[in-house]
């Protein structure tokens, strides 16, 4: 069974609930006619009983009844909508006008009604004198059947009317409804719109009610994501199909002129040397980006270990000492930090950090490695003198095979622009951050670490 619409459903809604106020605002107004009409009947049989007690007073016999019986016929003409019953204290009926009345008919004293034979009757019983126990009752019957007919009408009419408001509101409800979702069939419409190559479509968030409006604002923030996401996808393809294009360019060029003739041994020997170095440089293109393949997958797990700082960043800076000393770079380390992660991950991230510092750094420059640790975390900064970096390089540098020089180094077995990537990836997989500050003069990668990473 199909289901039914958003539109549809409201407009039941507003049905339903129109059907029910209409139905509950009818019965009410049907009860308090009944309870008016009751009313009216209770104060027209009051002042009847009122006339007939002052007719008949001192009346304790059916013979002193009999001398007021003329008196009494000539009340009962002027109020032919009541008939009258009097009756012994001893139950004998002494006088019934009409004549045609219903011959059982209640005695309990009081104002009830009954129905007999499609006629609608209200009886009110009341002694003739209600100071004595021995007097005569006076039975008033009023026909009220006009009043019955009243009522039912009105119950027909309260009917018809919910009816007709439940049809009209479900009518208007489903109009109002229809041109209350317009913006979200405009979402619907955008949304089925979006593909990979059409990802510039917004949705007017001015234009959008309030309680869309955020939702709005989101969609189109996610549309952005997209967009960015897809134009990076296609960019990194390029960079991809760039950085290969030259070794693989060389490959084939060496490999033919290799082949052109026959060679000594030796020659081949070394054609095979030269092939191999732009084969390693391949591989670990190939390796890096499935390194970062993994990292933005999740697939990144850190192994924990107690690990000193210090003494890491001075194996790397013993390391890296050779060529510092060739550059005549000064290198040093300041403070002492400790924290929980893997060895391997964060030293080849510092690792990747002190080359693209020493790259970077003039002659007689100086790099300095500054551990600062705290309760809740620790503090790296790998700081290098030399020419600022612009600030709108500063937010592409962790993008990959991003350069700040502009000059590409293709077919360079080094660089290739991945280092940056790599290294915030580690970073975010021990739950930290990294960003880079610069100024004329200096440049500064700051590391901030949990203790647990």
């Amino acid at each position: 069974m199909r289901r039914l619409s958003l539109g549809s459903r409201l407009a039941l809604l507003f049905a339903a609930c129109t059907a029910v106020v209409s139905l509950t605002a009818g019965v009410l107004f049907n009860r308090a006619s009944e309870s008016h009409f009751i009313e009216l009947d209770q104060q027209l049989l009051d002042a009847r009983l009122a006339a007939l007690r002052s007719s008949l007073a001192g009346v304790e016999s059916l013979g002193d009844f009999q001398q007021r019986s003329q008196r009494l016929q000539a009340d009962i003409n002027l109020s032919p909508d009541v008939a009258l019953r009097v009756s012994g204290a001893d139950g004998q009926r002494w006088f019934n006008a009409p004549g045609a009345l219903p011959g059982d008919l209640p005695t309990q004293a009081g104002l009830t009604s009954l129905r007999i034979e499609g006629t609608d009757y209200r009886v009110f019983n009341a002694p003739l004198d209600p100071n004595k126990a021995g007097s005569a009752q006076l039975t008033l019957i009023l026909d009220i059947t006009h009043h019955q007919h009243f009522l039912q009408r009105m119950q027909h009419l309260i009917w018809l009317t919910v009816s007709l408001s439940a049809l009209a509101t479900a009518l208007l409800g489903a109009w109002a409804a229809r041109s209350g979702l317009r913006p979200l069939r405009r979402m619907s419409e955008v949304a089925a719109g979006v593909s990979a190559s059409s990802l510039t479509q917004r949705l007017p968030e001015q234009q959008m009610p309030s309680e869309l409006a955020e939702l709005a604002q989101s969609f189109n923030a996610m549309l952005a994501r997209l967009d960015d996401s897809f134009q990076r996808l296609s960019a990194f393809s390029a960079d991809i199909a760039h950085e290969l294009r030259t070794p693989l360019s060389n490959l084939l060029t060496h490999t033919q002129v290799t082949l052109t003739r026959p060679r000594a041994l030796e020659d081949y020997r070394e054609a095979l040397h030269s092939n191999l170095e732009e084969l390693q440089w391949m591989a670990q293109l190939v390796n890096d980006m499935l390194y970062l393949a993994k990292a933005d997958h999740g697939l990144l797990t850190p192994r924990h270990e107690a690990l000193e700082l210090a003494d890491e960043v001075d194996a790397l800076l013993e390391f890296f000492m050779p060529l510092a000393e060739e550059n005549r770079v000064r290198l040093k380390r300041e403070g002492h930090a400790s924290l929980s992660g893997d060895r391997g991950m964060l030293r080849r991230a510092l690792s990747n950090l002190l080359d693209n510092a020493l790259r970077f750094t003039p002659e007689a420059g100086e790099i300095a490695v500054r551990l600062q640790g705290a309760p809740e975390g620790l503090r790296v900064s790998i700081e290098n003198t030399g020419e600022g970096i612009a600030p709108g390089v500063l937010p592409q540098l962790f993008d990959r095979f991003y350069r700040a020089d502009p000059a590409r180094h293709e077919g360079s077995s080094e660089h290739a622009g991945l280092g940056l990537a790599i290294t915030q990836s580690i970073i975010r997989a021990h739950g930290g951050r990294i960003r880079c500050e610069s100024e004329a003069g200096w440049t500064r990668f700051v590391i901030e670490l949990p203790r647990q990473a």
